[in-house]
């Protein structure tokens, strides 16, 4: 029997590495406690404008075929911001601009949320042994990435994408692609 991820991971069989990261859900919205433990599977490496993901051995394995891929989704712990007060906030003026309207942090990529995820979509340069070598990456020097996964076509949609007025402007000129 074929089991969808969904499936999979409902069914409890998601699989847990000890304590190296860990998020909770725990507040008066979802307050059944639950708790998710995550595996930092590597680092960030930021050497001037180079920039790498060097995965710790154990998962090597698991960069096996990523070299065929022209881009990789990148799964990572906003560690520097971490504070209990930080995960309180659920709204801000987008990039930090407060002539944007203020907004929730769903609604936008603030790295102010609940859960400290950070996702960005980069373009790899190469993969030589742990070390997957990338265009650019928006992320500190050191950042503890959680996952990696090849970036598909069909992962971005078409057509029917609209963003506000804010996200079209901004640092750098208008927005491409990315909010």
């Amino acid at each position: 029997m074929k089991m969808s991820r969904r499936n999979f991971v409902a069914g409890g069989a998601l699989l847990t590495a000890a304590g190296l990261a860990e998020a909770t859900r725990a507040d008066d919205a979802a307050a059944d406690g639950a708790t998710f433990k995550l595996a930092v599977i590597g680092r960030v490496e930021l050497k001037g404008t180079a920039a790498a993901i060097h995965l710790f051995d154990t998962y090597a394995d698991g960069l096996l075929g990523l070299e065929q891929w022209s881009h990789v989704q990148v799964l990572y712990w906003f560690d520097k911001n971490d504070t209990p007060d930080k995960r309180k906030v659920l709204r801000v003026h987008p990039r930090g601009n407060r002539e944007n309207p203020l907004t929730g942090v769903f609604a936008c990529r603030s790295p102010f949320r609940p859960n400290l995820l950070g996702l960005t979509v980069c373009r790899i340069v190469g993969v030589e042994g742990c070390v997957v070598r990338l265009d650019t990456l928006d992320a500190f020097d050191g950042t503890p990435v959680l996952d990696l996964k090849p970036f598909t076509p069909a992962d971005a949609p078409s057509q029917g994408v609209k963003v506000p007025a804010w996200a079209s402007r901004g640092p750098g000129g208008p927005l491409r692609g990315k909010q």
